[in-house]
């Protein structure tokens, strides 16, 4: 069994120096390769074999929206309001920091117009991180559709091409036009969808994407869906996770038959690049970059963000959809209850019998329509 250290690259979970020796060294490049070597599977079996995929197909065609004509773009945003608003808002939510906590750090003389400022960075650096996730799922369903050997999949998969595209439309016309400035991609991230991108396995991109990054993804865009108050983004992110839904079912439906019939020895390997996929998605909401980018010192402030008590809703949310999904493919208790054993340590272990995203998809693309009308 790797030690966390092998896993990870250290042995403490809050190691600030491993945390930020994770660095992007070409942030201003516009082009990032990774090779990929996974084989292309044609089919020529075209029964509809598996009925479910098939069902999430006809809602995907069922469930298109068109980002330039069904959202408001004349909708003004101030972001300033909007920065003020969403710290009114994390109050009600349990979510903002008690500026006790902070009294000794590098932020205990902020003023409310420092903190605004950093609302806004803030917010322009979560929806850079969206654009940059949703490129991150548009590549790797594209090569869904190349290495699956299902017919039904590649089907759905081609869909899913689709609303990734749309996604990051969308979010890269809300920085464009709505927001203040874009961030790079945070080294982390990057990081991860390299992996996911390089791996040969078909069934390692779906357990990468489809479950780690689309799951942790949805409860993001949830969690920002409550928080804001800005109706154009609240409309924006409705759509959005009405695709996520169903792209993280297709990831349910999908890897359950294969895992039912994998040995330990391949569970285990996919419940330590799920536990890696957690850490590394956990370590990239820490926002080195607007720290950096508000004049303070990522490493004198992160022991004080670790630490934040009004952090743990939001970090735990994340792992709202991941848990459950896990348990339903097996990887839960699958090898001895590795996994189990690893997500009881970072405290998330209590989402394990919240509902599943294979059986909730619908009534998030019901909700939408009914947010929408």
């Amino acid at each position: 069994m790797p030690s966390m250290e092998e896993m990870i690259g250290r042995a403490d979970l809050n190691d600030v120096e491993a945390i930020l020796s994770i660095t992007n060294t070409d942030v201003h490049a516009v082009e990032h390769v990774v090779k990929d070597e996974a084989d292309a599977i044609f089919t020529w079996d075209y029964s509809l074999a598996r009925p479910a995929l098939r069902k999430l197909y006809e809602k995907a065609k069922a469930g298109q929206w068109n980002g330039e004509t069904d959202l408001d773009w004349s909708i003004e945003v101030d972001q300033e309001k909007v920065a003020e608003e969403n710290r009114l808002n994390a109050t009600s939510l349990g979510a903002l920091s008690d500026p006790a906590h902070y009294a000794d750090s590098p932020v205990a003389s902020w003023t409310d117009k420092e903190w605004t400022e950093f609302g806004i960075q803030s917010q322009n650096w979560t929806l850079s991180q969206f654009l940059h996730g949703e490129q991150g799922a548009l590549l790797c369903t594209a090569k869904i559709v190349e290495t699956v050997p299902w017919y039904d999949a590649k089907l759905y998969a081609s869909t899913q091409v689709v609303d990734e595209a749309r996604h990051v439309e969308v979010f890269a016309k809300y920085l464009n036009e709505k927001l203040s400035g874009h961030y790079p991609i945070n080294a982390h991230l990057r990081e991860l969808l390299d992996d996911i991108i390089r791996d040969t396995r078909w069934d390692m991109t779906y357990l990468g994407m489809q479950i780690m990054v689309e799951g942790l993804a949805l409860a993001a865009f949830g969690f920002m869906h409550q928080l804001t108050s800005e109706p154009l983004l609240k409309k924006l992110l409705r759509y959005v996770m009405s695709d996520e839904a169903r792209h993280v079912a297709f990831g349910v439906l999908s890897l359950k038959e294969v895992y039912d019939g994998m040995t330990a020895a391949e569970i285990r390997e996919r419940q330590e690049f799920a536990f890696e996929a957690a850490v590394r998605m956990r370590d990239r909401f820490l926002q080195q970059e607007v720290w950096e980018r508000m004049g303070v010192s990522p490493k004198e402030i992160l022991p004080f963000t670790l630490t934040d008590k009004s952090r743990l809703p939001f970090q735990q949310s994340l792992f709202s959809k991941i848990v459950p999904n896990c348990k339903k493919l097996g990887l839960l208790d699958g090898a001895d209850g590795w996994l189990r054993q690893k997500f009881t340590e970072i405290g998330v272990i209590q989402f394990e019998d919240w509902v599943d995203t294979g059986e909730e998809y619908g009534a998030f693309a019901l909700d939408a329509e009914r947010e929408t009308a």
